[in-house]
């Protein structure tokens, strides 16, 4: 039975997916998995010279007002592997209670994670709590971040009341390095109106790169560099680097900012890993 197994919701499901990553053999392979409904995970066939890959899928469809979420993933020594999802995952109207999401991302010494789920799409009224954590050993490094979309917006319909509470912590050898949280409750559409908030903005994300050696100020021109190559109008781009980390965040259009994100996130799994500059064919589905 898993650890996980004794948690409680007030109502809605409990879904859960434990996944371990080691190295055996030289190569990244499975080596712990635990699922329960509504998650599932899949593990197609990464292409050619790259990560093993690790698809959560939400069988339900999406995620309604008291779901609970628990993700977590173990990526052992020297291991390195990609963690997805299979769509955006939409989190509906409520009437009061709250979805929670919870990522713990634990990385070992040496270890190379991205994780890099597609968007979460905000439907007017939803309530989302949710929290991320990463503890990085001596040598482990990260690419992950996220995309959050306010509203239904090819349906004319705008995130413009509800809860969004989002989360990041990222440890480096047992220190706090980064801490974020953005935290928006009730009626929340002057909020996304104000030009000095979001300024009506569709969409926001933001990706994190903790290098395995460290040196994050040394990518950061570079990164700059590719936002202004992918920026268009309606959505605005900066990068900084903070005690290690590299921190690149979009505001604007939502395809536009989803395809900026995209693009900087290949860029820079190339200049950090050697991998190649191109994301899980899911990303383009």
């Amino acid at each position: 039975m898993s650890p996980l197994d004794d948690l409680s919701a007030p109502a809605g499901v409990c879904g859960v997916a434990e996944i371990g990553f080691a190295v055996r053999d030289g190569t990244t392979r499975l080596s712990h998995l635990y699922e329960r409904n509504p998650l599932r995970v899949l593990f197609p066939a990464p292409m050619a010279d790259d990560l093993p890959v690790a698809v959560l899928v939400t069988t339900s469809g999406g995620l309604v007002a008291g779901d609970r979420i628990d993700v977590t993933t173990t990526v052992g020594e020297e291991a390195a592997a990609h963690i997805t999802g299979s769509a955006a995952e939409k989190i509906y109207g409520s009437t009061g209670a709250t979805t929670e999401i919870r990522q713990v991302l634990s990385l070992e010494a040496g270890a190379w994670l991205e994780f890099l789920p597609p968007e979460a799409i905000l439907f007017d009224r939803a309530r989302l709590r949710r929290h991320t954590r990463v503890e990085l050993a001596d040598g482990a490094g990260l690419l992950g971040g996220g995309i959050v979309v306010f509203g239904r917006i090819a349906m004319g319909e705008r995130f413009g009341s509800g809860l969004l509470h989002e989360a990041w912590e990222v440890y480096r050898d047992g220190d706090l390095v980064w801490g974020d949280a953005l935290h928006m409750d009730g009626d929340v559409a002057a909020t996304m109106a104000d030009p000095a908030c979001f300024a009506g903005a569709e969409a926001c994300a933001t990706l994190i790169l903790a290098p395995r050696q460290g040196g994050a100020r040394g990518f950061v021109d570079a990164a700059r560099a590719v936002q202004q190559q992918s920026a268009v109008q309606g959505v605005r781009a900066r990068v900084t680097a903070v005690n290690g980390l590299l921190v690149a965040r979009w505001l604007g259009e939502a395809a536009a900012l989803r395809r900026a994100y995209a693009d900087l996130a290949c860029r820079l799994r190339q200049a950090a890993m050697g991998l190649p500059p191109r994301l899980p064919r899911l990303w383009h589905v």
